[in-house]
C-alpha cells in the first residue's frame, strides 16, 4: 500500500526519522541518519512541513519554525521547450497509429513504431546569443505531431521540433499551499521572467523554422501549424511562445548546495544547520545543467554515496 512522508522527526536539532502516512494512519521510523531523496519539488516540501525553510513563510502556514533556512523552495530552475509543429504531405508519420498494431507487431517482431523511442533524432546548437563555444539549445525531432505534451491529438500527420534554451536565468520557487502534507506544494517556476530568457525562445522558433525550410523536408513538408506562417513578428512569436511553451520535466535547484544565505546544504551535502539530515537529489544543483539532468542526478547520488560511506564511524 502507498505511503507518503508527511515530515521529518527531530530530536533537538538532530534529524532523527520520518513520519509517514499509510492506510489512513500515522507512523514513525526512525534511523540514525536521514537522506531525504524527494526531488526539486517534494525535498523542498518536506523541509518545510518539517518547519525547516523561510521563516516568514512557514509562518503564513501556520508551522512551527525549527530551523530558519531561507533558501529552501528557492531557485527553482527548469529548462523551457516550444514546438514548431508542420504538416506531412504523406501518410508516413506516427500519427493515427493503431495502438494494438503497434503493440503486436513490437510483441512478435521487435520492429515497427513500437520499438522507436519517437524522438528520433536529437541535437545541440550553439545559437547567435552563445556567449561562449558551448551550445545553448537542445533540439528532438519527432515524426508526429506533439502539442501540449501528446495530450491535444491534432488530425492529419506532422513533424514536430522540439527545441529548449539550455541556461534559462529566470528562478522560480517551491511554496506551501498549506500546513497539510496532502496538499500539493505552489509551484511557480517564473518562466520567461529574466529578460534574456524570451530572446532565446524566439532563437529556438527561429532555428526550427530554418530546419524544417531545409531541402530534404521539400518533399514531405506541408503548412506549418505552429506557430503558424501568418505569424512573423516579434510580438506575434512572443506571444506563441507564451502561449504554447512547455516544461521539459527537469526542475532542479531549490536546495542549493553553497555558501551564503540562499544555501540549504553544505558541500557534504548536509543540510546547514541541522544534523543527521542529507539531501541527495537534483534539487541540490546550484545551476541547471546545460542538457537533461538524469545523467547528472545519478552522478549526484553516487558522489553522496562516497560520502556516506567517508562519514562512517
Amino acid at each position: 500500500t502507498r505511503a507518503h512522508a508527511t515530515r521529518i522527526v527531530f530530536d533537538g536539532d538532530r534529524a532523527a526519522g520520518i513520519e509517514y502516512r499509510r492506510r489512513g494512519r500515522n507512523h514513525t521510523a526512525r534511523g540514525g541518519r536521514i537522506i531525504l531523496s524527494g526531488g526539486a519539488i517534494n525535498s523542498p516540501q518536506l523541509l518545510m512541513l518539517s518547519g525547516v525553510g523561510p521563516a516568514d513563510h512557514l509562518r503564513t502556514v501556520g508551522i512551527e519554525v525549527r530551523h530558519d533556512l531561507p533558501g529552501v523552495g528557492r531557485n527553482l530552475q527548469d529548462h523551457l521547450d516550444v514546438c514548431t509543429l508542420v504538416n506531412c504531405e504523406e501518410t508516413i508519420t506516427y500519427d493515427q497509429l493503431n495502438d494494438v498494431a503497434v503493440g503486436l507487431r513490437y510483441l512478435f517482431g521487435r520492429r515497427g513504431p513500437g520499438s522507436s523511442n519517437i524522438a528520433e533524432a536529437g541535437g545541440f546548437v550553439v545559437s547567435r546569443h552563445a556567449t561562449d563555444d558551448r551550445p545553448d539549445i537542445q533540439m528532438h525531432f519527432v515524426p508526429a505531431f506533439l502539442d501540449d505534451h501528446g495530450r491535444n491529438r491534432l488530425p492529419g500527420h506532422g513533424f514536430t521540433l522540439h527545441a529548449c534554451n539550455l541556461r534559462p536565468k529566470s528562478r522560480g520557487r517551491i511554496q506551501l499551499g498549506s500546513a497539510d502534507p496532502a496538499e500539493p506544494p505552489s509551484i511557480r517556476p517564473d518562466y520567461l521572467t529574466h529578460p534574456d530568457d524570451m530572446p532565446m525562445m524566439l532563437e529556438c522558433v527561429r532555428i526550427s523554422r530554418e530546419l524544417f525550410a531545409a531541402a530534404p523536408f521539400a518533399p514531405y513538408r506541408g503548412d506549418e501549424i505552429f506557430p503558424g506562417s501568418e505569424i512573423q513578428s516579434v510580438a506575434g512569436l512572443e506571444a506563441f511562445v507564451r502561449q504554447k511553451a512547455e516544461t521539459i520535466y527537469h526542475p532542479v535547484g531549490t536546495c542549493k548546495m553553497g555558501i551564503g544565505e540562499d544555501a540549504v546544504v553544505d558541500e557534504r551535502l548536509r543540510v546547514i544547520g541541522v544534523e543527521g539530515l542529507r539531501v541527495v537529489d537534483a534539487s541540490i544543483m546550484p545551476v541547471i545543467p546545460s542538457a537533461n539532468t538524469n545523467a547528472p542526478t545519478i552522478m549526484v547520488a553516487e558522489r553522496a554515496s562516497d560520502l556516506i560511506l567517508e562519514d562512517r564511524p
